[in-house]
């Protein structure tokens, strides 16, 4: 640890965390100047290690412009041992009020990737390090313009009544297949997406259809075309056997509306979710695998 220094930037400065080469170049994510720019990325919440005045480690926590909850670790790179990491996390945490969660995004299959996993194993153990404890992962998916499969003719899919049926049938769906996005409406928006999601999609019911088969609802997804991007927002089913055909649906209602990509998330854990993605048409785009405080839930 001999002549390191570790400290947040100062406003000014903010070249500095840009001077570290980017370790993973091919990863799809937001510069740290745009989210300087947006409001999101903050100097005084950017911390960097520096060794003989070179970086080595930096750490960029978000907070978006109007958000309820506490920032977030988004963006963390490492080129030193992990005790160095863990250095600068702790003594970031002493400034922030605690421990905060790290989101760390990682290129698609990236347990298959020999180069990959070389540049992400000292930050994920510097985070361990750091008493934070890793609590899932979650795969970001696209689709892209690929052929969708004919439609069975099984299901009906209408758009639903109202507000009120959509949270009728949210009451109804235990765990959601797919949620677009969580992380963002719970951290900015303290929303709830799984059973709240109209609070942060808003009530228009647009971009819902609600699966039925013989009269019975069985499924409901709900997709937002005028967010960031074309995203599935929210997709739970009462019916497994629906899955494939809402799946479809839900893409077809994004491409009448002009999208030429649609981007789903999943938890990694939900093979066959993950499954039916892929035979729609969708590809692994990345993974966030979550570190939390030890003491959080």
């Amino acid at each position: 640890m001999t002549d390191l220094v570790i400290r947040p930037l100062i406003a000014g400065e903010e070249n500095l965390f840009d001077s570290m080469p980017d370790p993973l170049p091919y990863l799809r994510q937001v510069a740290y100047a745009d989210g300087i720019a947006g409001g999101g990325y903050r100097p005084e919440t950017t911390w960097v290690a520096l060794r003989a005045g070179r970086v080595v480690a930096r750490a960029a926590w978000l907070r978006p412009p109007g958000a309820v909850g506490a920032p977030w670790l988004e963006r963390f790179d490492l080129d030193a041992e992990p005790e160095v990491g863990a250095e600068l996390l702790r003594a970031a945490h002493e400034a922030l009020g605690g421990p905060t969660r790290y989101h760390a995004a990682l290129p698609a299959h990236w347990r298959r990737r020999p180069e990959v996993l070389a540049v992400v194993r000292a930050p994920m153990e510097a985070a361990r390090l750091a008493g934070l404890v890793e609590r899932g992962e979650r795969l970001r998916c696209s689709w892209t313009g690929t052929p969708l499969p004919a439609s069975s003719g099984r299901y009906d899919f209408r758009p639903p009544a109202d507000a009120a049926e959509i949270n009728e049938l949210v009451a109804r769906i235990a765990e959601p297949d797919v949620l677009t996005g969580v992380e963002i409406a719970r951290a900015v928006g303290g929303v709830d997406l799984a059973t709240d999601p109209l609070a942060w999609l808003g009530e228009a019911v647009r971009g819902w259809r609600v699966a039925s088969a013989a009269g019975e609802p069985v499924g409901l997804v709900g997709t937002a075309g005028d967010a960031c991007y074309p995203l599935l927002a929210y997709l739970g089913l009462r019916d497994e056997a629906a899955r494939p055909e809402l799946l479809a649906e839900a893409v077809r209602v994004l491409a009448a509306g002009g999208a030429r990509e649609v981007i789903a998330d999943v938890d990694a854990h939900r093979v066959s979710v993950l499954a039916e993605l892929e035979r729609t048409g969708f590809r692994q785009l990345r993974a966030r695998v979550l570190f939390a405080p030890a003491d959080e839930g």
